[in-house]
Formats: structure tokens, C-alpha cells, sequence
């Protein structure tokens, strides 16, 4: 596969300034003040980044003003070298790995890029000055750090020795606007018999989990169901980083806060469930289930608060029980509990699959016992590229037209 170059956007290339230790020889151009600013770590503005780099224009000539300037805006303000990644159409991730190169995926499958961030200290650098950019604190002490960057890319860095090397840094690029149902039909996410069920599951206020591997696009599908949901609901999102973006006029957001250096001043997804049922949810909402919250969630589902959901990492449907079972136990909760409480506050499972780049609903499944055992009995499955009825068909139709599952 042939690499893929970093097309410049808007003047941005190369590396930056901020990426050094001391002012870059052979740039003029930097003036004093302006790497003054850049050095003790104050905010210049965009305006005073093009004044300040301007000062010897009569030099330099226009264009290689306006190259450094955009230049010196990419690293202030931007994602440095990577700015040009950030900005193809379709690229969903960005992925540094150490001084070993450059990845990004578009859909179609990881692509190497030519873009060479430098040696171990530089990509050190950028990766701190993105978790600082994302108001988190990267260094010996966390030497991981998972935050949003300004404009709603997601950061993970983790530095050595928790990674071989050099530090390694991903970067999740949001959609442009967020997704609908129909959108994701079009793509091929799921067809039209499975966008009516779809559909169904949000006005029927049933609780559903949307479960899936890494990348196989359970956040982006949550989202648009939830676009779905009728105005004058109250949508109140608990998530560890924002990464929901949905298209509805009510929506209340809450994001957990990691412990500082002392290690006090940290707030839970479990402290955020609580509060977030003294705030009149009329659809509570956890980003990704994949904690000790799970107490609080399940509980929450069996109290009344009708059509709640989340995102679960599992391989297949059937796995999420299991997955439910191993989170319940960081809350101290028994197999028993769990599914007890399971089984009376979520109905629906809808699995994703990934293959070849492309993002499709692979199963709906409704959620309950069977022989005296909690299961997912499969209601639609992908077959052929087509979603088709399968044994637990009527299970579903009989809980959306507001039965219970027979």
C-alpha cells in the first residue's frame, strides 16, 4: 500500500515551532516575542501569531510568511504535523506509533502515511502538548492520558515504559455533523427493514445496548438513534470523554473528571449516574459501559426510567451478558444480581461488526430467559447482506407494541 502524503491545508506543514527545544535556526521570521510566548506557554492568538510572524515580510515575501504562520497556528493551536492528517475527508482515526511511522484509517483499512512526527523527544512533546491542549496532565507520573482536544478530536497518548520506544499517540476524528439514521442506511449500515426496526426500539422507549468491537461504529449508531427521540425528551448523556454528538434540542451532558496529581478531586461515571437521575432524564445515557457504573446504570433502568441506553465492547450478542457479568463484579455485584437485575432493565441488543471498512448491523436480539437461563435470543441476523427474521422475530414485535417478550 502506497503511503499517503499529508496534503498542506490552509498553509499548515512540517514541523513546529513548539516541537523544539530552543528557537529553529534559519526562521527569521519567529520573532522574539512571538517565541517568547510559545516558549513560556501563554496563548497567543491567532491574530498575533500572523503579526508576530509577519515582522520580516519585506524579507521573507508574503508566501513564506503566510507558510509560517500557518505553520506556527498547526502547532499552537492545532495538532502540529498531524494537522494535515485531521483534515482529509473520511479519515476517522490518526495513529503515531512511536518513530515507527504514521497511520491513518479512512474506511478502508490502516494507510501509512509519509508524515515523520521526529525522534522520541518530539513525538514526547506533541503528545504532551495535546493532553495539555485537552486539559489533562501527561508525564513519569500518568504517563497515559485520554482526553478531547479543542474541536472534538479524541486524544489517547501513553508514554514509556507502559509502550515500547517512543510515546504512541491515536487521535479520533469526529463526523463533520451528526449522524442520522438514514445517512447510515445509505452507507450500508443496515437496510431498510432494519432502519424500520431501528426506528421502532427509540419510539417504543425500550432500553437497548448497542454492542460491537473497537471502530465497529456503536457510538456513531447510538447517536442517531438518539437523533431520533421526539423533541420534548430530555436526553442526559454520562460519558468518561465526549464523544456523542446528536442531533436533538434537548441534550444535557456530563463528563467524568480523572483525579489530579494528589490523586483526590476525581468524579466517577458511577457518582455522574447518580447525579444524573436528580436532572429529570427522560432518556438516561452512558456513553460506554465498561465499569464499576454498571451498578448504578441497571439500577437506574429498573426505577423507572424507561428508554435508557449505552455502548458495550463485546464480540458477539451473546457476549454481552458475560460482559455485564465481569463489570457487575468490579461493583462488587454476583453473577446472580446481575443478571437478575439485567434481565428487568434492558430489553434489546443491537451488534455491530466491522469488515473491510464497512460498519453494518450484524443482529438484533431481545434480551430474556429461556429454560430457565438469561440469554439473547437473535430476532433479526445478516444473512447475505441482509438482514433477515429469525426465531426471536415476535419476541421483538410483541415488546415494541408494548408487551413484554413471549
Amino acid at each position: 500500500m502506497r503511503p499517503v502524503a499529508a496534503r498542506p491545508c490552509g498553509g499548515r506543514g512540517g514541523r513546529g515551532v513548539s516541537e523544539r527545544s530552543e528557537r529553529p535556526a534559519g526562521d527569521p521570521a519567529v520573532g522574539a516575542a512571538l517565541w517568547a510566548e510559545i516558549r513560556d506557554g501563554r496563548p497567543p492568538t491567532p491574530e498575533s501569531v500572523d503579526g508576530l510572524a509577519a515582522v520580516d515580510a519585506a524579507v521573507l515575501g508574503r508566501h513564506s510568511v503566510q507558510t509560517l504562520a500557518g505553520r506556527l497556528r498547526a502547532d499552537v493551536f492545532g495538532a502540529g504535523p498531524l494537522d494535515p492528517l485531521l483534515t482529509i475527508p473520511g479519515v476517522t482515526d490518526v495513529l503515531v506509533n512511536g518513530t515507527g511511522g504514521t497511520w491513518l484509517d479512512r474506511g478502508r483499512g490502516l494507510e501509512r502515511t509519509d508524515v515523520d512526527v521526529g525522534d522520541a523527544a518530539a513525538v514526547r512533546r506533541l503528545a504532551v502538548r495535546l493532553a495539555s491542549r485537552a486539559g489533562r496532565r501527561l508525564d513519569e507520573t500518568v504517563p497515559y492520558v485520554d482526553g478531547l482536544l479543542p474541536g472534538g478530536v479524541r486524544l489517547h497518548a501513553v508514554l514509556p515504559p507502559l509502550v515500547e520506544g517512543a510515546a504512541h499517540i491515536s487521535l479520533r476524528v469526529p463526523r463533520r455533523h451528526p449522524p442520522r439514521l438514514d445517512e447510515l442506511a445509505a452507507t450500508g449500515t443496515c437496510d431498510a427493514r432494519g432502519l424500520a426496526v431501528l426506528r421502532r426500539i427509540v419510539a417504543a422507549r425500550v432500553a437497548f445496548l448497542v454492542s460491537g468491537g473497537t471502530g465497529s461504529g456503536k457510538t456513531t449508531l447510538l447517536a442517531a438513534m438518539l437523533a431520533e427521540v421526539v423533541a420534548g425528551e430530555r436526553i442526559v448523556i454520562v460519558e468518561d470523554v465526549r464523544e456523542l454528538h446528536v442531533d436533538h434540542p434537548h441534550v444535557i451532558r456530563l463528563e467524568s473528571r480523572a483525579p489530579n496529581v494528589e490523586g483526590s478531586g476525581e468524579i466517577s461515571l458511577s457518582t455522574l449516574v447518580r447525579q444524573s437521575l436528580r436532572m429529570r432524564p427522560d432518556r438516561l445515557v452512558v456513553g460506554e459501559v465498561r465499569g464499576a457504573e454498571v451498578r448504578e446504570l441497571l439500577s437506574a433502568l429498573n426505577t423507572g426510567h424507561e428508554g435508557g441506553c449505552g455502548t458495550v465492547h463485546a464480540n458477539t450478542s451473546g457476549d454481552v451478558l458475560a460482559r455485564f457479568e465481569a463489570l457487575g463484579a468490579l461493583a462488587e455485584m454476583s453473577a446472580d444480581a446481575v443478571r437478575s437485575q439485567l434481565a428487568s432493565a434492558l430489553q434489546v441488543v443491537i451488534h455491530l461488526r466491522r469488515e473491510g471498512g464497512v460498519r453494518t448491523v450484524e443482529e438484533i436480539g431481545v434480551i430474556g430467559w429461556s429454560g430457565g437461563r438469561l440469554g439473547v435470543t437473535p430476532a433479526m441476523r445478516r444473512v447475505d447482506g441482509v438482514l433477515r427474521d429469525t426465531t426471536g422475530r415476535a419476541a421483538l414485535d410483541a415488546l415494541l407494541a408494548g408487551g413484554d417478550p413471549v
